[in-house]
């Protein structure tokens, strides 16, 4: 198999039709990441899930996964990667070695393959406290798609246990990977991004203090953007509210970190504001 060491270090084509014929053939071989938007669009699923049953251990010609990939077209662009990971998820019932074959899908070559890993976990039917521990590993992934799938494939279960979730959630906000603290922060948006609203703290955003205190000095930008947007969220419901806490914060903390996030999560207010 040719060495694919050097594709990995690419900056990816700004349009589809320039993505090199050899980058596309890794990808769609599961050898190599996506690095933009561009490539994950272009990916065809039908190879490239093949190829990565046949890494984990499954049968690439299998019926379940047969049925499932001829239908992908009747779908949205984002379903049906969840019809190949339920299809995945299926194949493995009657493997002998159910774990290694999850195992080697959650630490696969491809970025995509490890967000069908994620998805798992929202087919499991494991108690919250079991989903979280389970996401950890894909909320400090490298990869920027498979830390959004992530907190994506637990939200639900959030919404679900919301008190409970933002007690398990806490030790989260302090750990020392901002990947992790991001994910705390950007699984509890009130309203967020492709996902369903979190009606109890759009109403009472209050309830998610523990959580973002810890991070209104934030070092990272990747955390800050997050809580500045949690806080945008709440603003389009609770306003006086999300002023308040920002006046208090800066002073509290007048650093340059709580000032940009104040700013950012202001900014929806300021703009109503003649």
């Amino acid at each position: 198999m040719a060495s694919v060491e050097h594709l990995k270090s690419r900056k990816g084509a700004f349009r589809i039709a320039l993505i090199p014929p050899e980058v596309l053939g890794a990808l769609n071989g599961g050898l190599i990441e996506t690095v933009n938007l561009n490539e994950f669009l272009a990916l065809e699923l039908p190879l490239l899930a093949r190829s990565v049953a046949g890494h984990v251990g499954l049968d690439a010609a299998h019926e379940r996964l047969d049925d499932t990939l001829a239908m992908l077209a009747a779908f949205k662009p984002m379903q049906r990667h969840s019809h190949i990971a339920r299809a995945l998820y299926d194949m493995t019932a009657e493997h002998a070695e159910r774990d290694a074959v999850a195992h080697r899908l959650a630490t696969h070559a491809s970025d995509v393959a490890r967000c069908w890993a994620v998805q798992w976990i929202t087919l499991s039917g494991l108690p919250l406290a079991d989903q979280l521990d389970a996401v950890r590993r894909f909320a400090a992934d490298p990869h920027f798609g498979v830390r959004e799938f992530a907190w994506m494939a637990v939200r639900d279960s959030v919404i679900g246990s919301l008190d409970e979730a933002l007690a398990l959630l806490q030790p989260w906000v302090s750990d020392a990977d901002p990947n992790v603290r991001r994910f705390a922060s950007e699984l509890t948006r009130p309203r967020g991004v492709w996902c369903a609203q979190i009606e109890a703290l759009k109403t009472e955003p209050w309830l998610a203090l523990p959580l973002l205190e810890p991070l209104r000095a934030d070092g990272h930008r990747y955390v800050q953007n997050s809580v500045a947007n949690w806080l945008n969220d709440a603003s389009k419901t609770q306003p006086e509210w999300v002023e308040t806490l920002c006046t208090r914060w800066v002073a509290e903390s007048p650093v340059a970190e709580t000032r940009y996030i104040a700013k950012r999560a202001l900014r929806t207010l300021a703009k109503s504001t003649p």
